[in-house]
């Protein structure tokens, strides 16, 4: 028992964030001070450069040593000592890079740490703009904090997944400092309400995307027409490879429309459903698809055929499902219907490649297994009846045996 308490101990002591260095004379003097002076220090506990034993001057330069003994604090400060103070802001990235970008210093703290974040960086729409002398755009402070800086892996970091959608908005969505750029500011707003934005907003569903996740994170840029499809198919992979076997293809490339977003949207994706196929609003067919023409008819043809197979299965469960309630044992069928609603899921990824013909061989093989599983129903209602017919027939032969029995009976001499 003992040994349990001190192994629980010693683990969670482990866990702690390495302590602030108090015979440094940043901290010393620091935390005397109020206001966001004195903020840093009170931050850097939590820090994941403090927590591997990195301290202010490793980033500000100057010698925390000096003066605290000695009485001589701003020694420390001075600049042949190396001090920096508060890094420019066309250097933060540069001074970041001072140690993220050496593969020997970075093994100490991290052996599979990249060591390319500042060559991606600088590649990006960010980048870019930052050598060009961009004072607003953002650099690794405005991403990852300058005081605070939390693991990636940390679910109160600012990078963390389900953090990394608030992060950017915080200048995407700044209608002030986005100003001049072209851009909308209302991505945030968005993304927040689509499938995806509520998949890891509201439900911390790790598997769906953030920002960077199309967007890259150091070599951050946005997709152009033609690589759109190529972000959503890293996710959505059998839709992607169906589609590029599509017309629609060719047909979207020499129109200049983005694959994916010209019918789902890309910061408002909405689930989707089998409204979006065919004629009848909300269906995007119509949108380049006009009465009278062969995507038109096809587009019509593929709603009706997929909503056919919707209602069959429906009919199916639902016999099944009067059989399993009367007591008949319908469970090979019932799972056998599963497998029809597979072939459903699968016809709806089907439609990406446009092809009636194609889809209808899914959708056949599904009506197959929904009519026969709907067929075992009928056949199991069938018997019931039959049960209970015989049962009603058996039931009048034993009450006609027992009347003639008494009537026997009474004939008997007394």
């Amino acid at each position: 028992m003992w040994q349990a308490f001190f192994l629980l101990a010693f683990g969670l002591q482990a866990l702690q964030p390495a302590p602030v260095p108090a015979g440094s004379s940043c901290v010393r003097c620091h935390q005397e001070l109020d206001g966001p002076l004195a903020e840093a220090v009170k931050l850097s506990a939590g820090d994941i450069h403090f927590v591997k034993g990195l301290s202010c001057h490793d980033c500000h330069g100057g010698d925390p040593a000096v003066g605290v003994d000695q009485g001589e604090m701003y020694d420390s400060m001075s600049p042949a000592k190396g001090y920096i103070g508060t890094p420019r802001h066309d250097r933060i990235a540069a001074l970041c890079a001072k140690c993220h970008s050496r593969l020997e210093y970075m093994r100490k703290y991290n052996p599979q740490a990249r060591v390319d974040q500042y060559e991606e960086y600088l590649t990006s729409g960010h980048g870019r703009r930052y050598q060009g002398g961009d004072s607003k755009v953002a650099t690794c402070t405005d991403c990852h904090g300058a005081h605070g800086i939390r693991a990636v892996g940390d679910p109160n970091g600012r990078v963390y997944p389900t953090n990394i959608a608030g992060t950017c908005s915080q200048c995407h969505s700044d209608s002030q400092r986005m100003a001049g750029y072209g851009m909308p500011t209302d991505q945030f707003e968005l993304y927040s309400a689509s499938v995806h934005g509520i998949a890891v907003i509201e439900k911390r569903d790790m598997s769906a995307p953030t920002c960077n996740d199309c967007h890259g994170n150091h070599g951050a840029t946005p997709p152009g027409v033609d690589a759109v499809a190529n972000v959503c198919g890293q996710c959505h992979v059998m839709q992607w490879d169906l589609f590029g076997r599509s017309p629609h293809q060719a047909a979207f490339a020499a129109a200049g429309f983005p694959a994916c977003d010209t019918c789902h949207e890309h910061h408002a994706v909405q689930p989707t459903s089998d409204a979006m196929l065919g004629v009848e609003d909300p269906a995007v067919c119509t949108i380049c698809h006009d009465p009278g023409s062969a995507g038109y008819d096809a587009a019509r043809g593929m709603k009706e055929a997929i909503v056919a197979l919707e209602g069959r299965i429906a009919r199916a469960r639902e016999v099944l499902e009067e059989a399993e309630r009367a007591g008949m044992e319908v469970s090979r069928p019932i799972f056998n219907l599963t497998e029809g609603r597979n072939f459903l899921i699968r016809a709806r990824v089907e439609t990406h490649r446009f092809d009636p013909a194609a889809l209808q061989k899914v959708l056949d093989e599904g009506m197959h297994i929904a009519a026969a599983a709907e067929q075992s129903g009928h056949d199991a209602l069938s018997e019931l009846a039959f049960r209970r017919k015989g049962m009603g027939v058996s039931a009048v032969i034993i009450l006609v045996l027992i009347g003639l029995l008494i009537v026997k009976i009474r004939q008997l001499p007394g």
